[in-house]
């Protein structure tokens, strides 16, 4: 590749010029939405508003400005006002503020500053008050006095749950809270259980607020997060839906008669249950003034069960599944660094009227908008689920208002865009409504991506191969890249190392192994407990494979990986050791038994992906059959180790033990420590740490295949 265009895309100028369409709110009327537009700016990230008119393609208006980070926004039921969560990057020991602004021009102002941080906000129905996800007032496990820093004299610990990546030690239960939207307003802790709450939903009539929440004694050991309902006046609250796995994002139809969720309806789910809608009618007792059952917990004709109506609740009504046959989950499940990370997915489930549901639907790396028709009267599925278009999209938030979804997605390769379906029927024309997402890739030497299926032995792999624009045919230097989860998949829209990768003049394989979401229970279900089987089987097929077409030169190839990709560098390096002549690993995984007690998330991470546990002979055995460190002596290859040092899912201590052992045995080998940096610092860290992480990738494989 020429010298000039691969200078003219280094890691520096790349990832400071980046901007990403984070999320985003729709008008009450479907004309518009309000999109977060995060850029870098002073080696730091910032965030600001953009009203945008469906009706002038293109046309953003700015909302806010200066060294912010504004998020989250709502717009209010009217459609006048907004309101935001504000943070202050070059003032990173200032708390986050709750705001609120006319949409029509003025300056927001600060309605609310939580002490302990907040996390969602939602206006009630009539836009008099906002509903918050901010931490309780009250301490679960701090001994002594709290000060700045949060330095205390000690943490009692009696739960598994005492720590999160990019939390670290959680001190205090998220709850919800309620503040009247005026000036000078006191807000007022609604609910105070020992869980956490996640995913608040007003109630039509305003007098009810739904959440997911485990307030179970044994949670920590085996969460099974529930929908819970509690009084806007306050009360204790009442659990609204029970599934038999776990239930999350609730959400009231229009009318208030029935409650809908994302969850799994299977008891011990493994990671092959494909998460699904349900919906179940709400009980009379939970804020909104429906009825519920009879005292013997008959079914009436609006298919509601097991609540009293005179004698109080003997348990949540019975949920209903709307497509029991989709076979794919519902939310994000996709690997693409172009939207961000830093913002939480928002995949529905959101109501087009009384009649219809639309949420996001992971297919193969695609997300696209679904519609569910229900029946009103019964709360059952009215008809087969819809793909709402066929595009290669991967869509990261959902937005529903008077007949119009909206989408911030990527299309095809490009960045992060603002869609819109006008009328929301099946196959309806998309069209981009912003170009304030993917303008700043102009002029750069974007690569070519082309999808291929390779023959495997469980059935076609989809792959992307990821080539320097205009590179031709010819026999590259190649990278296979191993996205994480397992249950990610690699999405049509490149990340930007893979872009980088391509401008440094490599070529990158993306296969979506077995264990990829979005193709099914069966392509999932043969990696469980197979960790280094039919994975790593896979990846080596899809190298194979484009050696073959001609495409990689196969004395010059390289793998990487994050995360579980960075489990199956360390794996591979040592079960097939002159296969590659170059490896980087990132906040990989090395030592199975070493992760079940020592990650955020082990023990039941470990069940669900039948990996083992250390509670008998058998279950050390699988965890250490699965463990990459057994293969030490074996690897040859040189590796280089990222790893960062706040990470809480895949901890240092684990990888330390394979750098040490390869130091011992006298390996190529070298691990980069990269200091208050959780899991995903390579997308969503500091921008210096970021940008060190990309350049010692390049000069890494650099050094081992442009000899």
């Amino acid at each position: 590749m020429p010298e000039g265009q691969r200078a003219a895309i280094s890691p520096a100028r790349l990832l400071r010029r980046q901007v990403v369409l984070e999320e985003h709110d729709p008008l009450p009327g479907g004309g518009g939405a309000v999109v977060v537009r995060r850029f870098v700016r002073a080696e730091t990230y910032r965030s600001h508003l953009h009203l945008v008119d469906f009706g002038r393609s293109g046309a953003a208006v700015p909302l806010t400005a200066g060294a912010v980070r504004d998020t989250s926004p709502r717009v209010s039921p009217d459609g006048r006002r907004l309101a935001f969560l504000r943070s202050f990057p070059d003032e990173p020991d200032r708390s986050t503020a709750v705001m609120v602004g006319a949409l029509d021009g003025g300056k927001p102002w600060v309605l609310w500053v939580p002490e302990h941080g907040v996390t969602e906000l939602g206006w009630s129905p009539d836009g008099s008050r906002l509903a918050f996800v901010a931490a309780g007032a009250a301490a679960r496990s701090i001994i002594g006095l709290e000060t700045k820093g949060r330095v205390v004299t000690a943490r009692r610990i009696t739960r598994a749950d005492w720590r999160s990546d990019e939390v670290g030690h959680r001190d205090r239960w998220d709850q919800v809270w309620l503040v009247a939207a005026r000036r000078g307003a006191r807000s007022r802790q609604l609910t105070h259980g020992d869980a956490a709450v996640k995913g608040i939903a007003w109630a039509p009539d305003g007098r009810s607020i739904a959440y997911a929440a485990d307030p179970r004694t044994d949670a920590d050991i085996r969460p099974l997060p529930s929908i819970w309902v509690v009084p806007a006046a306050g009360g204790e609250p009442r659990e609204a839906i029970r599934l038999a796995g776990y239930a999350g994002s609730p959400s009231f139809s229009p009318d208030g008669r029935w409650l809908a969720c994302i969850g799994v309806d299977v008891t011990d789910p493994l990671d092959d249950e494909q998460p699904g809608l349900f919906l179940a009618p709400v009980a009379r007792g939970a804020g909104t003034g429906v009825a519920g059952t009879r005292d013997d917990g008959a079914t009436r004709d609006d298919g509601a069960t097991r609540d009293d109506v005179d004698g109080g609740p003997v348990g949540p009504p019975r949920a209903v599944a709307l497509a029991p046959d989709l076979d794919r989950p519902i939310g994000a499940w996709n690997d693409t660094d172009l939207n961000g990370w830093m913002a939480s997915a928002r995949p529905g489930p959101s109501w087009d009227g009384p009649a219809s549901l639309v949420a996001l639907v992971s297919e193969g790396g695609r997300v696209r908008p679904w519609r569910f028709p229900v029946d009103p009267a019964t709360g059952r599925p009215a008809g087969a689920p819809e793909r709402l278009v066929d595009a290669d999209i991967a869509a990261w938030t959902l937005g529903v208002a008077a007949g119009v979804v909206s989408l911030v997605a990527t299309v095809d390769d490009r960045p992060m865009e603002l869609l819109a379906l006008q009328g929301g029927s099946p196959r309806a024309a998309l069209r981009a409504r912003t170009t304030l997402g993917g303008a700043w890739r102009r002029g750069l030497p974007w690569p070519e991506m082309r999808r291929v299926f390779v023959p495997g032995e469980g059935g076609p792999i989809e792959t992307w191969i990821v080539s320097p624009a205009g590179a031709g045919e010819a026999a590259l230097p190649t990278i296979v890249n191993v996205h994480g989860g397992p249950l990610g998949a690699w999405s049509p829209a490149p990340s930007t190392e893979n872009v980088l990768l391509a401008a440094h003049g490599y070529r990158v394989i993306l296969p979506n192994i077995r264990g990829s979401a979005g193709y099914g229970r069966d392509w999932i279900r043969p990696q469980l407990g197979d960790w280094g089987g039919v994975d790593a089987a896979d990846i080596l097929a899809a190298v194979d494979h484009v050696v073959g077409l001609g495409l990689a030169d196969p004395g010059r190839l390289g793998i990487m990986g994050l995360s579980y990709g960075g489990f199956l560098v360390h794996w591979l390096v040592g079960a097939a050791p002159d296969r590659f002549r170059a490896a980087v690993s990132e906040n990989g995984v090395t030592n199975q038994l070493n992760g079940w007690a020592n990650s955020d998330s082990g023990p039941e991470y470990d069940r669900m992906a039948l990996l083992g546990d250390p509670l008998s002979e058998d279950g050390v055995a699988k965890l250490w059959r699965q463990s990459p460190l057994r293969h030490v002596t074996r690897i040859r290859t040189p590796l280089l180790m990222l790893q960062g040092e706040a990470d809480l899912r895949c901890p240092a201590a684990d990888n330390e033990q394979l750098f040490v052992a390869l130091r011992h045995l006298g390996r190529e080998v070298e691990y980069v420590l990269y200091p208050e940096s959780w899991h995903t610092f390579a997308i969503t860290g500091r921008i210096d740490r970021r940008i060190d992480r990309d350049e010692r990738v390049l000069a890494w494989f650099d050094r081992f295949l442009t000899r």
